[in-house]
Formats: C-alpha cells, sequence, structure tokens
C-alpha cells in the first residue's frame, strides 16, 4: 500500500536528507591523500571511517561502491586520440578491458532504486605491459571542490543534526549544481543507458610534447529511457544486476568514450566545475561489454580501480582528486582482503 504524500515543506526538508544520503555513498574513495602525518588533516583511514555507515563497513566488501557486477570485454580505439596523446591504449586497435558496475553506497545489499549514484570501474590492457584505469560516475558534476569539503559533506550526511545538511550547503555553493542533479535528474532502468564521467582533469601528451588538459566520458549507444524511481523501487531489489546480465547475453553493449580538451582558462582542479559545452570533443573509441560475470570470485573482485594507474602519454594534473583516491582505494583494499573468510564466496566442488 503507498504511503500518503509528504508535505511541501517535508519535501524540501527530505530532499535535502536524501542529497546527503547519495553523497555518502557517492564516491568511494575522493578523500584527501597529502598530509596524512599530520594529525589535524586527513588521512585515508578517517575518510573510510566517515565512509562507514552507523553499523561499521561490511567486512570483505570494497568500503564504498559495495554493491557491483563484473564485465569483460575490449575497448576499441579508432586512433582519433593519438591526435592528443601518444598513449599507446589510444593507437588503432583492440585492448581487453575488464570493468566493474557498481552503486555509490558501502552497502552490497541495498536496494538497486534507493542508491542515486551508479560508477564503472575500468581497465584497459594495451600492449606491453601498461594499463589505463579509471573510476567513473553517471553524475555530471562531482558534490565537492576539494577533498577536505568532502570529508566535511561526509560528515553532514551523517551527522545526527537535522540542520547539517542544510549548514554544509550554505558554506559550500558549489554543492548546489550536484544537489540539483541528485534530486531532479532522469533515473534510467539499465546499466547499459548509463552516461558515465571522468569527473577530473588529467593531462594528454601527444608525440610531440605538447600537453592537453581532459575529461572523459562513456556515451551509451543504447537508447536512453528515463524511468521513474518508483517505478524502478517495483522491479526488485536487484534488478540493475538482472537487467544487464540478459541484456548482454542478448548482444555486446557498447558505450562511446568522448575525450573532451579543455581551454587554457577552463579550471582542472575543481570536479564540480563543468567545462563549457563548445569545447573539443574527440570520439576516441568505443568500450564493447562483451560478458557479464558475478563478482563473486569474479575477474573484478580483487581489481583495484586505482585512476592513478595510467599509461605513457597519460598523467595526473593539478586536481587533487585522483592522488587522494589513490591512496583511499588502496586502504580500502588492504582491509577488504584482509577479511578474505568475510567475503561470501560462490561455492565450488561437486553439488550434492
Amino acid at each position: 500500500m503507498p504511503e500518503p504524500r509528504p508535505s511541501p515543506a517535508h519535501s524540501v526538508l527530505g530532499s535535502i536528507v536524501l542529497i546527503g544520503v547519495v553523497v555518502a555513498g557517492s564516491a568511494a574513495a575522493f578523500a584527501y591523500t597529502a598530509g596524512w602525518l599530520s594529525p589535524e588533516r586527513l588521512t585515508p583511514w578517517k575518510m573510510l571511517q566517515a565512509l562507514a555507515p552507523p553499523s561499521g563497513p561490511a567486512l570483505g566488501h570494497r568500503r564504498n561502491h559495495a554493491k557491483g557486477i563484473c564485465f569483460t570485454g575490449v575497448f576499441e580505439s579508432n586512433g582519433s586520440g593519438a591526435a592528443i596523446s601518444r598513449a599507446s591504449v589510444l593507437a588503432a586497435g583492440q585492448y581487453p578491458a575488464l570493468g566493474r558496475f557498481n552503486l555509490g553506497t558501502p552497502n552490497p545489499d541495498a536496494a538497486d532504486a534507493s542508491v542515486r549514484v551508479r560508477g564503472m570501474g575500468l581497465r584497459i590492457t594495451p600492449p606491453n605491459g601498461e594499463e589505463w584505469r579509471t573510476a567513473m560516475i553517471n553524475a555530471p558534476v562531482f558534490a565537492a571542490s576539494t577533498p577536505e569539503g568532502f570529508h566535511e559533506l561526509l560528515l553532514a550526511a551523517g551527522s545526527k543534526d537535522t540542520n547539517a545538511m542544510k549548514v554544509f550547503a550554505r558554506a559550500h555553493p558549489e554543492f548546489a549544481t550536484f544537489g540539483a542533479w541528485a534530486r531532479n535528474g532522469p533515473w534510467t532502468g539499465s546499466y547499459a543507458e548509463d552516461h558515465f564521467n571522468g569527473l577530473n582533469a588529467f593531462i594528454f601528451t601527444d608525440s610531440s610534447g605538447a600537453d592537453h588538459a581532459v575529461r572523459w566520458s562513456l556515451l551509451p549507444q543504447a537508447q536512453i529511457i528515463p524511468v521513474a524511481q518508483d517505478d524502478l523501487e517495483k522491479l526488485g531489489a536487484d534488478f540493475l544486476k538482472q537487467e544487464i546480465t540478459q541484456r548482454v547475453r542478448s548482444g555486446p553493449q557498447r558505450w562511446t568514450m568522448a575525450v573532451t580538451v579543455a581551454n587554457p582558462s577552463d579550471p582542472t582542479a575543481d570536479p564540480t566545475k563543468a567545462w563549457p559545452e563548445d569545447r573539443r570533443t574527440i570520439d576516441v573509441g568505443t568500450l564493447v561489454v562483451q560478458r557479464i560475470e558475478a563478482e563473486a570470485d569474479g575477474p573484478c573482485r580483487d581489481i583495484n580501480f586505482d585512476p592513478t594507474v595510467l599509461p605513457p602519454g597519460i598523467r595526473t594534473s593539478d586536481d587533487p582528486f585522483p592522488a587522494a583516491r589513490s591512496s583511499v582505494y588502496a586502504k580500502s583494499y588492504d582491509l577488504r582482503t584482509a577479511e578474505a573468510k568475510d567475503y561470501p564466496r560462490i561455492p565450488t566442488g561437486p553439488k550434492p
């Protein structure tokens, strides 16, 4: 039986609280990496504590984006990216890809329709032992402009003070764009229809040694069909896993990788600021997802999608978040691998 509709006043407050919950689970480890030897500054451990729910982390799982499913496929590079980067992964060719669709929550049992942020971790392996790892989410901008600000946001979202999120939003007006997306942005019924964004700036270096500040996105080639959240709730707690498994079984799913090149005046250290839509954008290739596999004992289970693992020709920019995420991802990885006995594995051996 449906619950009665809240009053407008309660709806406004509810939206703010909802955004807080969304953000608390949105981006795993966008945390501060430098300065962990100074007790008054943030550390990976402090960030993981802020990300943990009141009941504590789910042992054996990623400390955020804990619910997910693996995929394998290929990245088909069309060679156009070679104009701005000498990275071998952008030379024309086909390279193995391994990834993970995921939800921005520390709860591996969360209902899919309750989580606003969806993500994709991706590893592409061009020849010669090189790797390109990236972690993207479906939001168009990030929720905080600095790692310190993100930590403040997590604390506000987890606070028992009902005004904490309002206080944070007033002190951090840059949060408004993400907040508007969280409230009003479209939902889809499939990972295959989601637009995944690498919100941080990186530097591509071309064959002449010239540098280009860029951000990248994966644009779905599947038809995007917006679905109301209320309708998604009727599909069950695990509809995303079930849907993408069936869809890929019926045929490979594709995303176009679009690389946007910044103008010299564009901000590169602040992921809350989108670049103007008229910036040069290059279609550098296609991600083809060919197979879905369960996460437990699957090929992505033990992959750390560290965004600072980059091939020659790609490097980090002045954006502090990739290095911050790297340090927190590493801490999360250490913890969950040490807790392997607590992770639910697929039974092996003969069936009774």
